[in-house]
């Protein structure tokens, strides 16, 4: 599911900003792709300290999280390969590496 909605990121990245939420966020620019991701998580936060939306919100951190991403240039698929870089370690020995 979440490499289709990369796909449709990139997609929707070339489109009309009037015409795409995704490409309006990408050409207001990394800085404020970033806000905007902010503003979702914190949006998150309080969804879970009053038990209610969490779902909602996460969704919509993540949706916001990839397109941050997108508009970075950084690929998904590299992401994952970090992520599967890891799974044969402990997070804390991982941590410790770095």
């Amino acid at each position: 599911m979440i490499k289709n909605l990369v796909e449709i990121i990139r997609k929707n990245k070339k489109k009309d900003i009037k015409k795409s939420y995704t490409s309006f966020l990408i050409n207001n620019g990394l800085e404020g792709c970033v806000a905007k991701m902010e503003e979702e998580f914190a949006e998150l936060i309080e969804a879970i300290n009053e038990n209610k939306n969490q779902v909602h919100e996460a969704a919509d951190l993540i949706y916001h999280l990839l397109v941050t991403l997108e508009a970075a240039n950084i690929k998904f698929e590299d992401v994952l390969d970090e992520l599967k870089k890891r799974t044969n370690q402990s997070g804390l020995n991982e941590k410790k590496n770095r």
